[in-house]
C-alpha cells in the first residue's frame, strides 16, 4: 500500500472520529457509546476506500438510500452477510466477534491460522460464530486483541473508541497485504442455482422393523424399514441431500418398553431408535414429547450415544435458565450447482417441541426442567443462526399444525413458524395427520406445492407410513445464499411390496427378537374375544377391562389412607379406535390365552397411574367433554348423518365407569375438540347417577385416569381438588389385574347409552371392514358398505 494511500485513509477514520460523519460525537463523548452495525461498516467502507455505487443492487428492506451504496459495497466485497434475506439491521449494536470477522474478511491471505490460537481467551466459550477459522485469521494478523485480563470479551459491544483502534490495526494489515478487496477480485464462483433435498420422518415410535407387535406378525404398512426404501430412492434422485427425524423416536411399541423395563439401556449402550437412524445416515433429529416419557435420566443415556446431533432448542434447565439441550446446528453441506461445480451451504437446523411435555409428564420433569412457546423460541433464535452464518434455516417442529390464531404456550403452532421470516423450510409431526393433504381449511395453504404461508412444509404421517421431501432451488446471493422456490411432497411406502432396507433390520436385530419373546409371555385367559370396533357406539369390552384393572389398582393402593373411604371411579378411553391411523388401527385380541401383547393392544401408551379427586360436578363436565365425540343429530332431517365427530381425538372420548349415564346427541355439544366452551348452557349428558340414585354435584369421588389425563386442561379434570399420582403404569396395573383374575369375562357393564332419537333418522358411522365378523347378530348396529382405505360405512339406529 503506499504511503499516499495510507494517509488518505487516515484522513478518513480522523473525519470519521472528529466530524462525526456516521458517529456524530466527538472522540471523548463516543467511549460512552456503543457502534451499530451500519455505523461500523460506513466506517470500514470509507477506510478501504472500497467503490462505492448507486445502492440498488441489495435486497435489505431497512436500508435506506444514505447506507445503501456502503452496503453494497460491503457485500461485492465479500464483508458483510444479512442479518436475515431481507434486513441488515443496521441500527442493531455490534458485538466485537462480528466487528473483528469484518474485518477479517477484508484481508486477502493465504496464509493459514489455526483456530487454537483462540484458546488464549480465558473466555473463550463464548464464541458464538461458526467462523472460527476467520475469527483465528483475525488474531493472527494481530488485528484481533484481547483485553489485559486474558479474555476477549467475544459478545461485548463495540465502543467508538474501540473502532478507530480496530481499522489502525487493519490498515497496518492492510501496507503488508497488496491484494485488497475491490482491486484484483478472485475468480467468482458459478451463479448458478442448486437443488437441495431435505428429507424427514416424524412419529415412528420405535417402529423400525415393519412388525405389528400387537397382532405379532409382520407388516408392510408402516416401519422405518419400509420408509427407508423411499429414503434411498429419493437420495439416488438427488445428491444434494438431507435426512432428519422429527421426533417421538424411542416410545411407542413394546420395543421401546422392552428397553425401559426387560433389557434396560444401560450408560455406554446405543439404543435401537439411534442404531436405526445410525444405519441409515441421519443428519440430525430433534426431541419430540415422547422422548420424556422414562425421565430426563433415561432420556440423557439415549443421547450420550446419538450418532448425529438430537436438537432442543426450547427446553431449558430450571435452575440454571440455559438450553438443557443443543437448540440448533450449523451444518457445511457441500453441493453441486447446476454446472456441475461444488459449492458450500452452510444450513442451519434447529428443533423444538410441544411445552405439553410439561403437563404431560409433570411427575418427571416438573422443578428439573421447563419448556417455553415453540414458536416465540423459533423467533429468537433466527437471528443468532443467521449471525452464525446459516445461509437457510429448516426447523424440525414437533408440535402440531395450529391454525392462525397463536396463544402463547399452545402445542400446535407450525402455521405461526411459518410466517417467520428466515425460516426456509420446516418437518414437522405430533398430529400423526399428513401435509400436503390435511389441513386444506386453513388459509394460505397451497397442496399443489406443499407450503404454508409459502414456507415448504411436510408432515410425514406416523410409524414410517410416509416419506417427507423439501425440494429446495437456491441461488447466490453476495457470499450468501438465498431460497428462491421450494416444495414439499410425500411418499408413502408400498403395501403390497415385501421389499425392505435390511440395514435398519440388522440394526435392531437384537432388540426385536428380544421384544417378539417379551410380548409373547402370558398373563391370563379371556373367555371371549376383544375387540374395539364398536368403542365409539357402544360400551366395550377393552374399555371395561382397563377401567376394572384401574379401579382395583386404585382400591388396593388407597387402603388405610385419608381416601380410604371415597368411592372410586375409572375412566377409559379407546385408544386404538382407527381414525387418523387406518382401518387396521383396532384392538383385536382372540379368546384363549392373553399375553404381554394384548395387554399392549389394550393400552398401547406409555402412561402412569394418576388419581384425581372430584365432585359429582366435576365428574358431568368430564362427560360432557368426552360427548364432543359425537355429531349432533337432527331428528327430522331425511339426510344421512354421521354420528361421529372427525376432529375429536378417540383417545379423548371417556368412558367413566361407576356412575351411569346416557348422551343426548340431538343436543349440541358443549366444548369443541380443544375443551373450549362453545354452547354454555348444553347438558348432553343426562340421567347421571351413583349408586342408582342423581348424582349429588358436591359428593366427592375418585376417578382414576393417566398421568397425561391428571395434567391436561380438561373440563372438569381442571377443577380436581387432588391429584394422585402413582410410578407405575396403566398397563403393569391391567397385567396385575390379569394375572390376578386369572380369566377374564370379556363383557361391558352397560353404565353408558344413547338417549332413543325419535323419527326415521339416518345415523351412520365408520369403522374397519374387519367389525362385520364381530357386529352383534341382531340389534341396531347394520353393515352397509365398504368406504374406502379399509373402511366400512355401519347404520345404527339409538332407539
Amino acid at each position: 500500500m503506499s504511503l499516499l494511500k495510507k494517509v488518505g485513509m487516515w484522513i478518513v477514520i480522523m473525519a470519521l472520529t472528529v466530524s462525526g460523519f456516521s458517529f456524530g460525537l466527538n472522540a471523548s463523548a463516543a467511549s460512552k457509546h456503543d457502534v451499530t452495525r451500519g455505523e461500523f461498516i460506513t466506517a470500514v467502507v470509507k477506510a478501504l476506500e472500497l467503490e462505492l455505487g448507486d445502492g440498488t443492487s441489495h435486497k435489505f428492506t431497512d436500508v435506506d438510500e444514505k447506507l445503501a451504496p456502503f452496503v453494497e459495497a460491503a457485500l461485492s466485497n465479500g464483508l458483510v452477510k444479512g442479518a436475515t434475506a431481507s434486513e441488515f439491521k443496521p441500527g442493531e449494536k455490534l458485538t466485537r466477534e462480528h466487528a473483528f470477522l469484518i474485518v477479517s474478511r477484508a484481508v486477502k491471505t493465504d496464509e493459514v491460522f489455526p483456530t487454537t490460537l483462540l484458546e488464549k481467551f480465558k473466555d473463550k466459550d463464548q464464541f458464538k460464530t461458526n467462523e472460527l477459522e476467520e475469527l483465528a485469521k483475525s488474531v493472527g494478523l494481530d488485528i484481533f486483541r484481547g483485553f489485559e485480563d486474558g479474555t476477549a470479551k467475544p459478545q461485548k459491544a463495540v465502543t467508538k473508541v474501540q473502532v478507530k483502534k480496530i481499522i489502525d490495526r487493519l490498515l497496518e494489515v492492510h501496507s503488508t497485504h497488496p491484494e485488497q478487496p475491490g482491486e484484483e477480485p478472485s475468480e467468482q464462483p458459478s451463479n448458478d442455482n442448486v437443488s437441495l433435498r431435505i428429507l424427514g420422518t416424524s412419529d415412528l415410535h420405535t417402529n423400525f422393523v415393519n412388525y405389528d407387535y400387537y397382532q405379532d406378525k409382520p407388516t408392510n404398512e408402516f416401519g422405518l424399514a419400509k420408509t427407508a426404501v423411499l429414503i434411498d430412492e429419493a437420495r439416488a434422485e438427488n445428491p444434494n441431500n438431507l435426512l432428519f427425524d422429527n421426533g417421538d423416536l424411542i416410545q411407542g411399541t413394546p420395543l421401546g418398553a422392552y428397553k425401559v423395563s426387560v433389557d434396560r439401556l444401560e450408560k455406554g449402550e446405543l439404543h435401537p431408535a439411534m442404531a436405526a437412524l445410525g444405519a441409515l445416515e441421519f443428519d440430525a433429529s430433534t426431541l419430540g414429547n415422547h422422548e420424556f416419557n422414562y425421565g430426563l435420566d433415561y432420556l440423557d443415556m439415549v443421547l450420550e450415544e446419538a450418532p448425529f446431533p438430537v436438537l432442543n432448542a426450547n427446553v431449558y434447565d430450571a435452575v440454571t435458565g440455559k438450553n438443557r439441550y443443543t437448540p440448533y446446528v450449523i451444518m457445511d453441506k457441500k453441493v453441486v450447482d447446476g454446472k456441475g461445480n461444488e459449492q458450500e451451504l452452510k444450513v442451519g437446523v434447529i428443533g423444538v417441541v410441544a411445552p405439553g411435555i410439561m403437563r404431560w409428564d409433570r411427575a418427571l420433569l416438573e422443578g428439573k426442567v421447563i419448556a417455553e412457546d415453540a414458536a416465540d423460541t423459533v423467533e429468537k433464535f433466527i437471528p443468532e443462526m443467521k449471525e452464525a452464518g446459516a445461509d437457510i434455516i429448516v426447523v424440525l417442529s414437533h408440535s402440531g399444525m395450529g391454525d392462525a390464531t397463536h396463544e402463547k404456550g399452545e402445542d400446535d403452532v407450525v402455521y405461526q413458524i411459518s410466517q417467520f421470516e428466515g425460516v426456509d423450510a420446516i418437518l414437522t409431526g405430533h398430529n400423526h395427520s399428513v401435509f400436503p393433504g390435511d389441513y386444506a381449511d386453513l388459509p394460505n395453504i397451497n397442496m399443489e406445492k406443499g407450503t404454508v404461508n409459502g414456507t415448504p412444509v411436510v408432515m410425514p404421517g406416523k410409524f414410517g407410513s410416509h416419506l417427507g421431501i423439501l425440494d429446495l432451488v437456491l441461488e447466490k446471493d453476495g457470499d450468501s445464499w438465498k431460497v428462491v422456490d421450494g416444495t414439499g411432497s410425500l411418499r408413502e411406502v408400498d403395501k403390497k411390496s415385501d421389499v425392505v432396507n435390511q440395514k435398519v433390520i440388522d440394526a435392531v436385530k437384537e432388540a426385536h427378537e428380544g421384544t417378539i419373546e417379551y410380548v409373547r409371555s402370558p398373563v391370563g385367559k379371556t373367555t371371549a374375544p376383544i375387540t374395539s370396533y364398536f368403542a365409539l357406539v357402544e360400551d366395550d369390552p377393552s374399555i371395561q377391562i382397563v377401567t376394572n384393572a384401574q379401579k382395583w389398582y386404585v382400591e388396593n393402593q388407597v387402603k388405610g389412607t385419608e381416601y380410604e373411604n371415597l368411592p372410586v371411579l375409572s375412566a377409559g378411553a379407546p385408544f386404538k379406535a382407527g381414525g387418523r391411523n387406518g382401518a387396521n388401527y383396532y384392538t383385536e385380541i382372540p379368546a384363549g390365552e392373553i399375553a404381554i401383547k394384548n395387554v399392549a393392544d389394550l393400552y398401547v401408551f406409555d402412561n402412569t397411574v394418576a388419581a384425581l379427586v372430584l365432585t359429582g360436578a366435576d365428574v358431568k363436565e368430564w362427560l360432557e367433554m368426552s360427548a364432543g365425540q359425537f355429531n349432533q343429530i337432527d331428528p327430522a332431517s331425511s339426510e344421512e348423518q354421521d354420528l361421529i365427530n372427525g376432529e375429536f381425538r378417540t383417545y379423548n372420548y371417556d368412558v367413566i365407569d361407576g356412575v351411569t349415564y346416557q348422551i343426548d346427541v340431538t343436543q349440541p355439544a358443549k366444548y369443541d375438540y380443544k375443551g373450549e366452551t362453545i354452547n354454555e348452557k348444553a347438558n348432553r349428558i343426562v340421567n347421571l347417577q351413583y349408586d342408582g340414585k342423581a348424582i349429588d354435584p358436591e359428593q366427592k369421588f375418585i376417578v382414576v385416569t393417566n398421568n397425561y389425563r391428571a395434567s391436561g386442561n380438561f373440563p372438569g379434570v381442571r377443577n380436581a381438588i387432588n391429584t394422585i399420582e402413582y410410578a407405575y403404569e396403566n398397563r403393569e396395573a391391567i397385567m396385575d389385574y390379569m394375572i390376578d383374575q386369572k380369566t377374564i369375562d370379556p363383557s361391558a357393564d352397560n353404565n353408558w347409552t344413547f338417549v332413543p332419537v325419535e323419527g326415521d333418522a339416518k345415523i351412520f358411522f365408520e369403522t374397519s371392514a374387519k367389525a362385520q365378523n364381530f357386529a352383534p347378530k341382531e340389534g341396531d348396529v347394520e353393515y352397509v358398505a365398504p368406504t374406502k382405505d379399509g373402511f366400512a360405512k355401519f347404520s345404527i339406529k339409538l332407539k
